[in-house]
């Protein structure tokens, strides 16, 4: 699926499931959204928190897991 750039900051793909998802240049999710318009104004809002540092960074989680056995 083809990325489209907004803003000349961010990019937006469709994924195969009808989500989208946007990314920062260097390929870092940002927002994932059900509808297009939803995905492009939610990183947009989140892009101007973020550079007013005013996003309250314990809200950014990231979570590993392992699954251990044999299927």
């Amino acid at each position: 699926m083809d990325k489209k750039l907004i803003d000349d900051c961010f990019y937006i793909e469709e994924k195969k499931w009808g989500t989208w998802d946007s990314y920062t240049p260097e390929g870092k999710c940002i927002i994932t959204a059900l509808t297009e318009q939803d995905c492009v104004s939610a990183t947009r809002y989140m892009l101007k928190l973020k550079q007013e540092n005013l996003l309250d960074k314990s809200l950014e989680k990231t979570y590993t897991g392992t699954i251990e056995g044999k299927l």
